[in-house]
C-alpha cells in the first residue's frame, strides 16, 4: 500500500482537498497523512511539521502559496530523496526550472490567487467566502481534475518503480481540457472562469502590496473578491450546461486507484 505524505503550509484554494481528492470515498488502497500550519508559513512552521517525513511516505506533496519563500523551502529540504511534487501558484513560476533541476515535480496554478488580506477587508467569513469561491473555480474548470491525475500517475509510477514527476504551469486552456466539456459554451465558459481567478491573483497583488493608501487597497481588494464570486458563478453556469445534457464527465476511483470514466449519470463507471 502505498504512502502519500502531504505538508500544507498557509492556504491556498486546492489545499482544501488535495488529500481528499486522492481516496473520495475512503476505500482506496493508499495510505494518506496529511500535516499543516494553518495560516502560517515560515521556516519554523515548516521544520515542526516535517516530522511527517518520520512516517517514511513513498511520495510527499508539499502545497503552499508562493514556493520560492523559506518556509515551503525548508518543507521541500526535509524531504530527503523521497519522490516530491510541489503545488502551488503563480509567483512560484519563478523558481519552476529550479524545481525540476533538483528532481522535484510542480503543479503551479495560476488560477489560485492570493486573497485580498487586508485588515480592513478581510475577516474569517469573507476568507471563507473567497476560498470557497476559488475551489468553485478550480473544481469545475479542471484544475482539481488535473492534479488527481497526475497524482495518480505518481503514485502508479512509484508502484511500478518507474515514477515520473510532473512539471507543468496550468493556465486556463491547461485545466479545462482536462474537465471534458462536451459542450463548447460551457467549455468558453469555464475558460473564461478560470481566466478571471487569474486577474483576481494579479489584483489582489496590488491590494496586498502595491497600494499604501487605505481607500486604493480597500476597494481593490473588494474588486477582486467581487471578479472571484463572478468567476464561481460562471464556473457553475458551464457545469450546469453540461448536466442539462448529461455529459458530465466524472473520473472516481476503483478502490485499487484505477481512474475509472463516465458520463451520462445513470451508467456505471467503468
Amino acid at each position: 500500500m502505498a504512502k502519500i505524505g502531504v505538508i500544507k503550509l498557509g492556504n491556498l484554494g486546492i489545499s482544501q482537498v488535495v488529500d481528499l481528492m486522492l481516496d473520495e470515498r475512503a476505500d482506496r488502497d493508499i495510505d494518506v497523512r496529511t500535516a499543516g500550519s494553518g495560516a502560517k508559513m515560515g521556516a519554523d512552521e515548516a521544520a515542526d511539521i516535517a516530522t511527517l517525513m518520520e512516517w517514511d511516505p513513498d511520495l510527499v506533496i508539499v502545497v503552499s502559496p508562493n514556493a520560492s519563500l523559506p518556509g515551503p523551502t525548508k518543507a521541500r529540504e526535509s524531504v530527503g530523496d523521497k519522490p516530491c511534487i510541489v503545488i502551488s501558484d503563480a509567483p512560484a513560476k519563478k523558481i519552476a526550472d529550479e524545481l525540476a533541476e533538483k528532481g522535484f515535480g510542480y503543479l503551479l496554478l495560476k488560477g489560485d490567487p492570493l486573497i485580498g488580506a487586508r485588515r480592513e477587508f478581510l475577516d474569517p467569513t469573507e476568507m471563507a467566502l473567497f476560498n470557497s469561491d476559488v475551489l468553485k473555480v478550480l473544481t469545475t474548470c479542471g484544475a482539481v481534475r488535473l492534479i488527481q491525475e497526475e497524482l495518480d500517475a505518481a503514485i502508479e509510477g512509484i508502484r511500478q518503480g518507474n515514477v515520473k514527476l510532473p512539471h507543468i504551469i496550468a493556465g486556463a486552456e491547461t485545466v479545462v481540457d482536462r474537465a471534458r466539456f462536451s459542450n463548447p459554451y460551457a467549455k468558453a465558459k469555464a475558460i473564461a472562469a478560470y481566466k478571471m481567478a487569474e486577474l483576481v491573483a494579479e489584483m489582489n497583488v496590488q491590494t496586498c502590496f502595491v497600494l499604501k493608501e487605505p481607500l486604493g487597497y480597500i476597494m481593490m481588494g473588494a474588486a477582486a473578491h467581487e471578479v472571484m464570486r463572478a468567476a464561481a458563478l460562471l464556473a457553475d453556469t458551464a457545469r450546469e450546461i453540461e448536466k442539462s445534457g448529461d455529459t458530465v464527465s466524472r473520473r472516481p476511483h476503483a478502490s485499487s486507484g484505477q481512474i475509472l470514466d463516465k458520463t451520462s449519470l445513470l451508467e456505471k463507471p467503468g
